[in-house]
Parts: structure tokens; sequence; C-alpha cells
């Protein structure tokens, strides 16, 4: 219970216990003296003060109530004006989400295809120089090959349903200092020359 309430119920206490004296006090069947007649004045003069003092703090709660709503209010345009900002903000939001999702994909696409170039020419260099091909892939120094590997870096001679990108390496130079063009395009199963994506380095090895 607040101080304002707690005021009410005073001044209503009081003012029912004023009422309650003068109702028995006109009751009564005595005469009134002139020492009555100004208690009832002065008892008039108090329930006329108390009736103010309670409607002055009617008054003043009405206004305060009022006040409290009109300030902490919100009014249907400006709710309405917030949805529609969040509905722009959510809609620019959705908008970016596949572009992300895109670019994500590229960006671990070149990966994979980094780090299986990076797998290939490491397995070239470790061959040794007697050695006709490599040891892992199986590529021989001097003749042209094709590899197709999947998601995972495995690598074959053939595609399979599992192959999602294709190495085609091209050998250039002497017999002494091999020069070999490793292209990696995807899909597998697409021609070379339309691929969607393609990546392509050059590495000499020193066969001498």
């Amino acid at each position: 219970m607040n101080r304002s309430t707690k005021s009410h119920l005073v001044i209503y206490l009081r003012l029912r216990r004023v009422l309650a004296n003068a109702l028995s006090r006109l009751r009564s069947p005595r005469r009134p003296t002139a020492c009555q007649g100004t208690t009832r004045s002065t008892f008039a003069a108090q329930v006329d003060r108390l009736l103010r003092r309670r409607c002055q703090m009617n008054r003043r709660s009405r206004k305060l109530i009022c006040e409290m709503g009109s300030t902490h209010a919100f009014s249907l345009v400006e709710v309405t004006l917030a949805l529609g900002i969040a509905a722009f903000c959510l809609i620019a939001v959705f908008a970016l989400m596949p572009v992300g999702v895109q670019t994500n994909r590229n960006a671990t696409s070149q990966t994979a295809v980094t780090n299986m170039m990076a797998a290939v020419v490491a397995d070239l260099r470790a061959t040794p120089k007697s050695a006709p091909a490599s040891s892992h892939f199986g590529i021989a120094f001097g003749t042209d090959a094709t590899r197709y590997f999947d998601n995972t870096g495995q690598g074959s001679t053939s595609r399979t349903p599992d192959s999602r990108y294709r190495l085609i390496v091209t050998w250039n130079g002497s017999p002494g200092l091999r020069y070999a063009d490793l292209k990696v395009t995807s899909p597998a199963a697409a021609d070379p020359a339309n691929a969607g994506g393609s990546t392509e380095i050059v590495a000499a090895f020193d066969r001498n």
C-alpha cells in the first residue's frame, strides 16, 4: 500500500467518524444550546474542509494517472513504424544469407583444391629420380595424366559417382628439368573448358 492510498484511507475513516458523531447528535432529542450550535458550526467547517481536501487529492491522483499514461504508453503509429523498420532490416538480412552461403561454399572448395594440389606436388617431389612415376598418385614424369578426387581428397584414375574434382597434369620442359601444369576443375563430370570453377598452378621438378 503506497502513501497516497494510506492518506485516502485515513481521510475516509476520519470523515466516517465525524459523520457518525454528527448523526448521533442530530438524533438526540435535547434542545441544542449555544455551545452546541457552535460545535455544530465547527463540525460543519471541519466536514467542508475534509471534503475539499479529499476532492483536491482526487484531482491530483487523476492528474498523476493521466500523466503516467501519456508518458509511458506507445501510440499505434509508433508501434507501426517500429514494426516496419524491423521488417525492413530482416528482409535485408535474409537477402544477404544466400550470398554468405555461396561465399562459404566457394571458400571451402578453394581450400580443398589447394590442399589437393599441394599433396600432388609433394608426392611428385618425394619421388626418387630413378622412379618413373610417383608412389602415391601414380603420376609418371613426362606423361600427361588425369586424376579424379572426391570431397575427402581421395584420388582415383577413373571417374566415380563420388568424384567432385578433375586434375589434369600437363608436362613441359626437358628430361632433366620438368614443368608440370596442374589444373583442377569442378564438377568432375563437366568438360574442363566449360567447368564452373578451375584453379591452375605450375611446378618445376629437377630430375638431374
